[in-house]
């Protein structure tokens, strides 16, 4: 497909790139970049955003801090993530740090790009509606990763 010299918002700044951002984080979240409106969920540009958000939730739901951005990073061919990294924005809850938390994260999650699909169950024809109205903060059963998991904390 040639080389690959612009990564980022830079690279995939275009139309879709923008709606990305507004349609799924009101402007407010870090994002890669690279769109997933068009994807299936084996790519993930797709269900690694979903699994993001639900790691995020999920630390928050349990009282673990109040604000949360969870990042991983994916290489082609590579199973597993290159990295991850919390950031509570210093709301992490009094005796825990975000290193902890991504102790927590590696514990309670599987983010190999299958496992994420098995766990959120992606496979559905669930993406129609994702189209309006966005892939996040919507009340919708259908969207597995709005749904925070129960974390096991020992």
């Amino acid at each position: 497909s040639g080389s690959f010299v612009n990564g980022g918002p830079l690279g995939d700044a275009g139309v879709t790139g923008r709606k990305i951002i507004i349609d799924t984080y009101g402007g407010w979240g870090a994002h890669g970049g690279g769109a997933f409106s068009g994807k299936d969920p084996t790519k993930v540009d797709r269900s690694a955003a979903y699994a993001a958000r639900w790691v995020a939730k999920s630390l928050v739901a349990a009282g673990l801090c109040h604000r949360c951005l969870f990042q991983v990073a994916y290489a082609i061919g590579v199973a597993e993530p290159l990295s991850m990294m919390v950031d509570t924005f210093g709301t992490v809850k009094q005796g825990l740090t975000d290193e902890k938390l991504l102790d927590i994260v590696r514990a309670n999650f599987d983010l190999r790009p299958g496992a994420i699909i098995r766990d959120l169950n992606l496979l559905r024809p669930i993406y129609h509606k994702t189209a309006v109205g966005g892939h996040f903060g919507r009340n919708d059963p259908d969207f597995t990763w709005e749904t925070p998991k129960q974390l096991k904390l020992q």
